[in-house]
Formats: C-alpha cells, sequence, structure tokens
C-alpha cells in the first residue's frame, strides 16, 4: 500500500525562518526581541547586498579604467617619472604635502654627506697606513697604493694591460693634490650628529625594525654605516648602499606628519594655503663657545632634521665645496651630482631658515620604497587612471608580471647611463641590465597586448657625461668607432631597443620611444601630455568608443 510522505513546506526547511518563527506562548516582550532581531537581521542582509553592488559597480568601473604600469631598474626614475604624472592631472597635487617633502630632501641631503664622509674616512685610514709602512716601502710606486690597484682589478672594464698606466695616473694626481688634513677629520666630528637623525627617522618609518635607538657609530664607523654592511642597517632596514627604505603605501607620509605636525603655527587658520606655517621664531645657531645647540626657542619634533641643518649647512657646504674634497672625488671617479637625489649643491637654501621646497626640488627628491603602489587619478575628461609603479630590484622582478595582465600600457624607463654599475651588483652595467629587462618585458606573452612606450632617460646624465670625454666603446665595445657625440650615441641605443621590441614582442605592436630628463619638469610635462593622449586614444579604441 502506498502512503503519501508528508509535505516538508518551505517554512520547516528554512532554518532562518525557524529562528523568528514566534513560539506558541510567545509573551509581549519576547515579540518585540524577535521583531528586533528581524529587523537587525534584514539591516546587515541590506548593508551586504548594497556592499556586494558597490563591489560590482567598482569593478565594472575599473575596467574601463586606464592602467599603465612603470617599469625600470632601480634609480632608473620611475618615482620621478610618477611624480610628473601627478603634476600632469592635478597640477596643485603636492601643496598640501610641502611639508612631508621637505623632511624627504632633507634626508637625500643627510645621505649624501654620509656618503661623501665614508670617502673623507677611507682616505684618511688609507693615508694612515701608507704614512705608517712609509719606512718599509721608501720607493714609491704602483704597489705603494694596493686600494687603488683593488678598485681597478675589480672593473670589467679595465684590462690587466692598462692597470699599471690607471695606477700611475692615480699616483700622479695624489702627489699634486692638496691633501686631507685634521680639519677634515674635526669637520667630519662635528657632521657626526647627523647621523642620529636618520637612524631615528628610519626606525619610524619601518617600526617593525625599530626598538630601542641603536648605538651612534664611532668615530672611524663610517665606512661601514654608509654602504649599509654595519649593525646599523638591521635596524633601519637600510638598503645595500645605506639608502632608507619605505613600504609602499601611505603609511610612511603618516610617519613624516607627526614629525612635521609641531612646525604648524596653530593660531594659523588659513585653509588656501598648505599646512606648513613654521613657527616665526628662528632657530638659534650653536654657540661658538660653547659648542652647543641651543634648543629652549625651537619648537621642532625631536625627530625633524631642520634645527641640526639650519645650524649645520656652512659645515656641509665647506666639505663639499673643499679643494682637497673635489680632488678626492675626481680621483676616485666618484660623480655624486649625477646620483638620484643630489642636495649638496642646494645645501645653503636648505639650510636657511623657513625654507620650503618648490615642485622641481620635491621632484628630484628620492625615496626609495619596496612593494607595489597603486595610485588613481581622474582625468579632465572623466576617465580614471590607475599607474602602477613596482620595485626595480633585480631580485623582485619576477614577482610583478602576472599580477598586471590587464595593463594598456607600459612606460619602461631606461636611463642611458652606460658607465655606471648597478648598486645591487657592481659587476653589472645599468644600461646592460636595463636592456635585460627591456627583453624580458618584451617577450612576455603576458604582457602581449599593452603596448610599451620606451623613456630613454636621463638625457643631462649621458650629456655630461659625453661632455667629459668619457668613450661609449670602453664600456659598449660593439659601438665601434661611432661618433661620440649625443646625436649618434642615441640613435644607436634607440635602434638597440627597437630590435629587441620587434624581435621578441609575441605580436606586433608598434614602437614609441621618447628621450627625457625627469627632473626637467616643462620638458617632460609635454612628453606626458602626448603620451597620456596617445594612451588613452589606444584604450578607446579596444573599447569601441572611437
Amino acid at each position: 500500500m502506498i502512503t503519501d510522505s508528508p509535505r516538508i513546506t518551505r517554512t520547516d526547511s528554512d532554518s532562518w525562518s525557524a529562528i523568528f518563527r514566534p513560539s506558541p506562548n510567545e509573551s509581549l516582550q519576547e515579540k518585540q526581541d524577535r521583531i528586533a532581531r528581524q529587523q537587525e537581521a534584514a539591516r546587515i542582509s541590506k548593508e551586504i547586498d548594497d556592499a556586494i553592488e558597490k563591489s560590482r559597480k567598482q569593478l565594472e568601473k575599473r575596467k574601463s579604467a586606464v592602467k599603465v604600469l612603470l617599469l625600470g631598474q632601480a634609480e632608473s626614475g620611475k618615482s620621478t617619472m610618477l611624480r610628473n604624472f601627478q603634476l600632469a592631472f592635478c597640477p596643485t597635487y603636492f601643496r598640501r604635502e610641502i611639508p612631508i617633502w621637505k623632511v624627504i630632501i632633507q634626508l637625500n641631503l643627510i645621505g649624501s654627506v654620509k656618503r661623501l664622509l665614508a670617502i673623507i674616512e677611507d682616505e684618511l685610514d688609507t693615508s694612515s697606513s701608507r704614512s705608517n709602512n712609509r719606512s718599509d716601502q721608501p720607493i714609491a710606486g704602483p704597489s705603494s697604493r694596493p686600494a687603488t690597484a683593488s678598485r681597478a682589478s675589480a672593473s670589467p672594464h679595465v684590462s690587466t694591460s692598462s692597470l699599471s698606466k690607471h695606477v700611475s695616473f692615480d699616483l700622479k694626481h695624489h702627489s699634486t693634490d692638496p691633501p686631507l688634513t685634521q680639519a677634515h677629520s674635526a669637520l667630519r666630528l662635528r657632521l657626526l650628529p647627523l647621523l642620529s637623525v636618520e637612524i631615528n627617522l628610519a626606525r619610524q618609518l619601518l617600526p617593525e625594525f625599530g626598538g630601542e635607538s641603536p648605538p651612534l657609530p664611532s668615530s672611524t664607523g663610517w665606512t661601514k654605516w654608509a654602504s649599509g654592511t654595519g649593525d646599523y642597517s638591521s635596524h633601519t632596514l637600510l638598503s645595500g648602499h645605506g639608502e632608507i627604505c619605505v613600504r609602499a603605501g601611505g603609511a610612511w607620509k603618516s610617519v613624516l606628519e607627526r614629525v612635521t605636525g609641531t612646525l604648524r603655527n596653530p593660531s594659523d587658520n588659513s585653509e588656501d594655503d598648505p599646512p606648513d606655517h613654521f613657527l616665526s621664531q628662528p632657530i638659534q645657531p650653536r654657540s661658538p663657545s660653547s659648542g652647543k645647540f641651543n634648543t629652549r626657542s625651537m619648537r621642532h619634533h625631536p625627530s625633524d632634521p631642520t634645527p641640526l641643518l639650519e645650524a649645520l649647512a656652512s659645515d656641509i657646504h665647506a666639505l663639499w665645496t673643499d679643494p682637497a674634497v673635489k680632488a678626492l672625488l675626481k680621483r676616485r671617479g666618484v660623480q655624486m651630482e649625477h646620483s638620484a637625489g643630489f642636495f649638496l649643491n642646494d645645501v645653503t637654501r636648505i639650510g636657511q631658515p623657513g625654507w620650503r621646497p618648490g615642485i622641481d626640488d620635491i621632484v628630484r627628491a628620492r625615496l626609495r620604497t619596496f612593494g607595489v603602489e597603486e595610485y588613481r587619478f581622474s582625468a579632465e575628461n572623466g576617465s580614471d587612471w590607475y599607474i602602477y609603479d613596482v620595485g626595480g630590484s633585480r631580485g623582485s622582478r619576477s614577482q610583478w608580471v602576472p599580477y598586471f595582465d590587464d595593463v594598456q600600457a607600459i612606460i619602461f624607463l631606461a636611463p642611458l647611463v652606460f658607465n655606471q654599475m648597478l648598486d645591487e651588483d657592481k659587476m653589472i652595467n645599468r644600461l646592460e641590465d636595463s636592456i635585460s629587462l627591456w627583453r624580458e618585458v618584451c617577450g612576455s606573452s603576458l604582457l602581449a597586448h599593452a603596448n610599451i612606450i620606451l623613456f630613454l632617460n636621463k638625457m643631462d646624465i649621458l650629456e655630461s657625461t659625453l661632455k667629459a670625454g668619457v668613450q661609449v666603446k670602453t664600456f659598449v665595445p660593439t659601438y665601434g668607432s661611432n661618433p661620440n657625440n649625443m646625436e649618434h650615441v642615441v640613435r644607436y641605443f634607440r635602434d638597440k631597443f627597437r630590435a629587441y621590441h620587434k624581435r621578441l614582442s609575441p605580436k606586433q605592436r608598434s614602437f614609441f620611444c621618447h628621450g627625457t630628463s625627469a627632473i626637467d619638469t616643462q620638458a617632460t610635462q609635454v612628453v606626458l601630455s602626448g603620451v597620456r593622449e596617445g594612451i588613452l586614444r589606444g584604450h578607446l579604441e579596444k573599447l569601441s568608443v572611437i
């Protein structure tokens, strides 16, 4: 005999309905509580639905946005180019961040001083060793400069046959150049407090590497600290050459906002000016008799480098312009002027009380970041742009490709510095490394649909290098007997990049190339204006809008 099974109603099977089903003997209070729970559950459900819908709309909007990837090796000028983009989209972008960038520029200046002092310390140590051994080596010769020979032999571009000539040349200059004296050593000691400023700020910028403030290095510890090989790097997460790094994102700005917040004038409530009005009280320089800094009249954050730099600006200027120091740098082939974030020539201006950086200063500033940063801009026509800046270090390159397969364009920065080596690996030429990365990007199937725009960057450095008589063929043997001038050098490297682009691209795409000097904001804005127009037009064509 077939019997009908009991029907299972929707209400019986719905666990949520069971929760809110009134009990047979429900009291008035229980009813009110049940209704309140229902209303709260409905509210939460609506919030979830609204959030899902908002995310869906944002995703759809993001799909139609223009996405650009900035690529290049470390110190290729990506961050500088990004700031130019920010200025192109919003000319007043940095107005409210002037106090923050002031500290970054001051840190750049301290970093240059630190590097300069490390070179001076090494020279003083070398001179001291040579003086102690002079009785054992009465006859001057190539063997009397082992450190120089070691540096020359380590260079991949100096042949063994020319080594003795190189050493003799160095000795000749050493014998005629003004020597370093005790005055240089004393000046170095007076600048030692700058270390504590950088260490303290680095500890705040990366608190996970903080803890107790590390001890200051001794007066003979500059070289290790400046190169990032000493114990201090573990506290501050310095890069390989003693440069402060920060994580991608805006956390570092929050730290510097706290540092610069005490500089704001509490009585000034103007909304038209950036919040960087400094107290009208002048910074009191140290007393010549006491040799100490008068801090009673200063209302600066303890980590703010402003008071110290204002007090030591004249000492820094004296050291940088000293003939013996200039001769030492020339003899060692050090061109600090070509380094990113170089402000030694501006130390007098930066050391003035109340100094505020201009746009050109901010564009030139250097802050090394690790990780991927995303920047969103809205153009005048209403289109949204996303620009991604990824780490340029060699160890992080293989990690980013799979995450950017939807970008419409890649701006690749290749600095034409053919006579410099990577900070990460002194045996690898910078230009060779750029070409290697270029080949990798061009040949990537994941990036095949993106147009690649090549910026041959740092044209100003290339021009000064060629004017100094540096021969390209010395570092790039395949350049051969081509004329050693801007026109032919730029054409040679542009053709080399073009050839790899054509041969390695998975599918045919146009080749775009521009010569740039990212620190020249006016010229770069002109280039970026055309690039923006081209990228947007190509994006709209893909969307079938035009």
